[in-house]
Protein backbone atom coordinates (compact mmCIF):
# COMPACT_ATOMS: atom_id res chain seq x y z
CA UNK A 1 0.00 0.00 0.00
CA UNK A 2 1.34 3.67 -0.41
CA UNK A 3 -0.86 5.14 2.00
CA UNK A 4 -4.60 6.71 1.99
CA UNK A 5 -6.44 8.04 -0.77
CA UNK A 6 -5.68 11.31 -0.97
CA UNK A 7 -9.41 11.92 -2.14
CA UNK A 8 -11.08 10.70 1.07
CA UNK A 9 -13.30 13.05 3.03
CA UNK A 10 -12.98 11.14 6.47
CA UNK A 11 -9.83 8.77 6.33
CA UNK A 12 -9.99 7.33 9.49
CA UNK A 13 -12.58 4.97 9.53
CA UNK A 14 -15.72 5.24 11.66
CA UNK A 15 -14.69 8.67 12.70
CA UNK A 16 -16.18 12.03 10.98
CA UNK A 17 -14.40 14.65 12.86
CA UNK A 18 -11.00 14.38 10.94
CA UNK A 19 -10.93 15.09 6.97
CA UNK A 20 -8.42 15.67 4.44
CA UNK A 21 -9.50 19.20 4.26
CA UNK A 22 -9.19 20.06 0.50
CA UNK A 23 -12.40 17.01 -0.35
CA UNK A 24 -14.80 19.78 1.69
CA UNK A 25 -13.35 23.01 0.92
CA UNK A 26 -16.51 24.50 -1.66
CA UNK A 27 -14.98 28.18 -1.58
CA UNK A 28 -12.95 28.44 -4.82
CA UNK A 29 -10.73 31.20 -2.61
CA UNK A 30 -9.08 28.64 -0.32
CA UNK A 31 -6.64 26.15 -1.70
CA UNK A 32 -5.58 23.43 -0.12
CA UNK A 33 -2.87 21.01 -0.81
CA UNK A 34 -3.03 17.00 -0.46
CA UNK A 35 -3.07 15.50 2.73
CA UNK A 36 -3.76 18.15 4.92
CA UNK A 37 -6.00 17.58 7.45
CA UNK A 38 -8.77 19.36 9.67
CA UNK A 39 -9.82 17.92 13.28
CA UNK A 40 -12.93 19.49 14.62
CA UNK A 41 -14.87 18.56 18.45
CA UNK A 42 -17.70 19.01 16.33
CA UNK A 43 -17.97 19.41 12.75
CA UNK A 44 -15.44 19.43 9.73
CA UNK A 45 -17.90 22.18 7.97
CA UNK A 46 -16.81 24.56 10.36
CA UNK A 47 -13.61 25.34 8.97
CA UNK A 48 -15.37 27.27 6.24
CA UNK A 49 -16.82 28.83 8.90
CA UNK A 50 -13.64 29.77 10.66
CA UNK A 51 -12.32 31.67 7.85
CA UNK A 52 -13.79 35.39 8.62
CA UNK A 53 -14.17 37.79 6.11
CA UNK A 54 -13.44 36.03 2.94
CA UNK A 55 -15.39 38.31 0.72
CA UNK A 56 -15.38 37.79 -3.50
CA UNK A 57 -14.32 41.77 -3.76
CA UNK A 58 -11.58 41.74 -1.72
CA UNK A 59 -9.35 39.22 -3.84
CA UNK A 60 -7.40 37.89 -1.01
CA UNK A 61 -7.05 34.18 -0.70
CA UNK A 62 -6.45 31.53 1.69
CA UNK A 63 -3.47 28.90 0.52
CA UNK A 64 -2.53 25.81 2.16
CA UNK A 65 -0.08 23.72 1.69
CA UNK A 66 0.70 19.80 1.61
CA UNK A 67 0.62 17.34 4.81
CA UNK A 68 -0.90 19.79 7.66
CA UNK A 69 -2.34 19.75 10.43
CA UNK A 70 -4.82 22.04 11.41
CA UNK A 71 -6.69 21.73 15.03
CA UNK A 72 -10.18 22.56 16.08
CA UNK A 73 -11.53 26.28 16.47
CA UNK A 74 -8.15 27.55 14.13
CA UNK A 75 -9.48 31.04 12.97
CA UNK A 76 -8.19 32.94 10.01
CA UNK A 77 -8.98 36.50 9.23
CA UNK A 78 -9.12 37.98 5.83
CA UNK A 79 -8.86 41.14 4.78
CA UNK A 80 -12.50 41.75 4.17
CA UNK A 81 -12.30 42.49 8.12
CA UNK A 82 -9.83 45.59 7.46
CA UNK A 83 -11.08 49.04 8.72
CA UNK A 84 -9.58 52.15 7.84
CA UNK A 85 -6.59 53.03 10.46
CA UNK A 86 -5.13 56.75 9.23
CA UNK A 87 -8.42 58.43 8.72
CA UNK A 88 -9.98 60.38 10.99
CA UNK A 89 -12.44 57.28 12.01
CA UNK A 90 -12.64 54.25 10.98
CA UNK A 91 -16.49 53.59 11.09
CA UNK A 92 -17.74 52.11 7.40
CA UNK A 93 -20.37 54.52 6.58
CA UNK A 94 -20.22 53.11 3.08
CA UNK A 95 -22.16 49.85 3.86
CA UNK A 96 -24.66 51.61 5.35
CA UNK A 97 -26.09 53.77 2.21
CA UNK A 98 -28.75 55.95 2.95
CA UNK A 99 -26.48 59.10 1.54
CA UNK A 100 -23.48 57.51 2.99
CA UNK A 101 -22.78 55.26 0.14
CA UNK A 102 -20.17 57.74 -1.29
CA UNK A 103 -17.79 57.78 1.81
CA UNK A 104 -15.60 55.90 0.25
CA UNK A 105 -15.16 57.03 -2.66
CA UNK A 106 -11.41 57.32 -4.02
CA UNK A 107 -10.46 55.52 -0.98
CA UNK A 108 -9.73 51.83 -0.55
CA UNK A 109 -9.62 49.94 2.95
CA UNK A 110 -6.26 48.42 3.83
CA UNK A 111 -5.49 44.97 1.90
CA UNK A 112 -2.22 42.73 3.20
CA UNK A 113 -2.71 40.34 1.30
CA UNK A 114 -3.39 36.70 1.09
CA UNK A 115 -2.69 34.00 3.78
CA UNK A 116 -0.25 31.55 2.91
CA UNK A 117 0.53 28.25 4.83
CA UNK A 118 3.52 26.35 4.03
CA UNK A 119 3.25 22.04 3.86
CA UNK A 120 3.84 20.05 7.02
CA UNK A 121 2.75 22.92 9.22
CA UNK A 122 0.81 21.97 12.69
CA UNK A 123 -1.56 24.84 13.66
CA UNK A 124 -2.95 24.28 17.76
CA UNK A 125 -6.20 24.45 18.97
CA UNK A 126 -7.88 28.13 19.06
CA UNK A 127 -5.04 29.92 17.15
CA UNK A 128 -5.73 32.48 15.38
CA UNK A 129 -3.97 33.70 12.04
CA UNK A 130 -4.21 37.42 10.62
CA UNK A 131 -4.54 38.45 6.50
CA UNK A 132 -1.04 39.08 4.77
CA UNK A 133 0.62 36.52 7.09
CA UNK A 134 2.95 33.84 5.49
CA UNK A 135 3.99 30.51 7.79
CA UNK A 136 6.81 28.55 6.44
CA UNK A 137 7.31 24.81 5.84
CA UNK A 138 7.32 22.72 8.74
CA UNK A 139 6.46 25.36 11.48
CA UNK A 140 4.67 25.06 14.26
CA UNK A 141 1.98 27.14 15.96
CA UNK A 142 1.08 26.82 19.38
CA UNK A 143 -2.45 26.75 21.09
CA UNK A 144 -4.30 29.93 21.52
CA UNK A 145 -1.65 32.29 20.01
CA UNK A 146 -2.56 35.15 17.33
CA UNK A 147 -0.28 35.17 14.47
CA UNK A 148 0.16 38.83 13.37
CA UNK A 149 3.46 38.51 11.39
CA UNK A 150 5.77 35.98 8.92
CA UNK A 151 6.87 32.65 10.95
CA UNK A 152 9.68 31.27 9.46
CA UNK A 153 10.19 27.77 8.43
CA UNK A 154 10.51 25.05 10.96
CA UNK A 155 9.54 27.08 14.32
CA UNK A 156 8.19 27.48 16.73
CA UNK A 157 5.99 30.26 17.95
CA UNK A 158 3.26 30.71 20.55
CA UNK A 159 1.62 34.07 22.33
CA UNK A 160 -0.49 36.31 21.43
CA UNK A 161 1.11 38.38 19.36
CA UNK A 162 3.07 35.12 18.64
CA UNK A 163 7.09 35.08 19.33
CA UNK A 164 9.48 32.68 18.75
CA UNK A 165 9.75 29.64 21.10
CA UNK A 166 12.58 28.12 19.48
CA UNK A 167 13.81 26.74 15.69
CA UNK A 168 12.83 23.00 15.60
CA UNK A 169 16.39 22.53 14.03
CA UNK A 170 19.34 24.07 13.30
CA UNK A 171 20.48 25.99 10.46
CA UNK A 172 22.22 23.78 8.37
CA UNK A 173 18.96 21.10 9.33
CA UNK A 174 16.54 23.75 8.03
CA UNK A 175 18.40 24.25 4.96
CA UNK A 176 18.49 20.43 4.06
CA UNK A 177 15.11 20.23 4.94
CA UNK A 178 13.53 22.94 2.65
CA UNK A 179 15.94 21.96 -0.35
CA UNK A 180 14.22 18.22 0.36
CA UNK A 181 10.76 19.41 -0.11
CA UNK A 182 9.68 15.57 1.42
CA UNK A 183 6.08 16.75 0.48
CA UNK A 184 6.40 16.72 -2.91
CA UNK A 185 7.80 12.97 -3.47
CA UNK A 186 5.52 10.08 -4.98
CA UNK A 187 3.47 8.66 -2.49
CA UNK A 188 5.82 5.41 -3.25
CA UNK A 189 8.84 7.15 -1.48
CA UNK A 190 6.80 8.83 0.93
CA UNK A 191 5.93 5.11 1.96
CA UNK A 192 8.99 3.96 2.07
CA UNK A 193 10.74 6.49 4.05
CA UNK A 194 8.10 6.77 6.94
CA UNK A 195 9.99 5.80 9.31
CA UNK A 196 12.83 7.70 8.22
CA UNK A 197 10.25 10.61 7.89
CA UNK A 198 9.43 10.20 11.74
CA UNK A 199 12.93 9.65 12.90
CA UNK A 200 15.51 12.71 13.56
CA UNK A 201 18.23 11.10 10.80
CA UNK A 202 17.88 12.94 7.24
CA UNK A 203 21.25 10.37 6.44
CA UNK A 204 18.77 7.52 6.44
CA UNK A 205 16.39 8.80 4.07
CA UNK A 206 16.28 6.49 0.87
CA UNK A 207 15.33 7.13 -2.56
Amino acid sequence: MTGPDKNTVFPLETYNRLCFLKNIIKNPNILVGDFTYYDDFENVENFEKNVKYLFDFTGDKLIIGKFCMIASNVQFIMNGGNHLTNALTSYPFAIFGNGWENAMNGKSYPNKGDINVGNDVWVGYNATIMAGVTIGDGAIIATNSTITKDVEPYTIVGGNPANLIKKRFNDEKISKLLALKWWDWDLDKITRNIQNLTGNDLEKLID
